[in-house]
């Protein structure tokens, strides 16, 4: 069968729970992985995602930051729980679905400084990608392993507005870049979004709310992703990896936009 699988950087669920049921519907997701929740387990709006259609449900809430969860047409199995916030902030959270295992993930933004030792905050985001590469490294690359959310890094040069500008901004540094393709390479994964849209075309999921009219400024950055291990890249349906860029003109939306990619599983 076909899976259709999306990422969404909701910010919210509760305040976007009616963007949520309208994407579903007319995406047709049958996986939707999302990040920044804002809300603890018990104040997941359960009963919504049962009433469109996705009532198996993997919740990793925390009191009003954060926050991950996968919903799901399909039953969801258990899959290896990491632990990789030295935080401990509810940033992944994971399932099988029909035999592919879902890490899905808010990875640390990382402040404003893009330095270790005077920004805590991004040597948390350092860490926590030190701590990934090394999870993936232990796996077997033929398994069939998807990792997704909002990575907090836009790593090429046609993943941002104006990467001259960009390289000096926390999210495309040269050492976020290098950390990311690690990561990439320690796993051999496919990325599917840019497999479809190959360089030089330019791509973005994510776009400030400074701006009133996001597509009239174009300062984009692509900071949400799909990966796929090579013993799950086959699967990919050529040409299903996109990201819905009209979600981010809805009233009052997330500033991330929808990636989803099809699989056959």
């Amino acid at each position: 069968m076909t899976l259709r699988l999306t990422t969404w950087n909701i910010n919210s669920v509760r305040l976007r729970i009616d963007q949520v049921a309208r994407y579903v519907a007319e995406s047709a997701t049958d996986v939707l992985l999302l990040q920044e929740i804002k809300c603890t387990d018990d104040q997941f709006p359960v009963r919504a995602f049962e009433e469109m259609g996705l009532p198996h449900l993997k919740i990793g809430g925390q009191k009003g930051w954060h926050g991950v969860a996968i919903a799901s047409r399909l039953p969801l199995d258990e899959a290896p729980s990491l632990g990789l916030c030295r935080e401990g902030h509810a940033r992944c959270v994971s399932a099988s679905v029909r035999g592919v295992e879902i890490q899905n993930f808010y990875i640390p933004a990382g402040g404003d400084l893009p330095d270790r030792v005077l920004n805590p905050k991004f040597d948390h985001k350092m860490d926590f990608y030190e701590r990934l590469t090394a999870e993936v490294a232990r796996r077997d690359p033929n398994a069939p392993l998807l990792l997704a959310g909002d990575f907090n890094i836009a790593p090429g040069e046609f993943d941002v507005w104006n990467h001259r500008f960009m390289l000096k901004v926390v999210s495309h540094t040269p050492v976020e870049i290098e950390t990311l393709t690690r990561l990439q390479q320690a796993g051999r994964f496919s990325d599917v979004i840019r497999d479809a849209f190959p360089e030089p075309e330019k791509l973005a999921s994510w776009w400030s709310y400074r701006a009133q009219d996001f597509r009239k400024s174009n300062r984009g950055l692509r900071l949400d992703h799909i990966w796929t291990s090579p013993g799950l890249t086959p699967a990919v349906v050529p040409g299903s990896a996109r990201i819905h860029e009209p979600v981010r003109a809805w009233e009052r939306p997330s500033d991330h936009a929808p990636v989803s990619v099809d699989l056959d599983v």
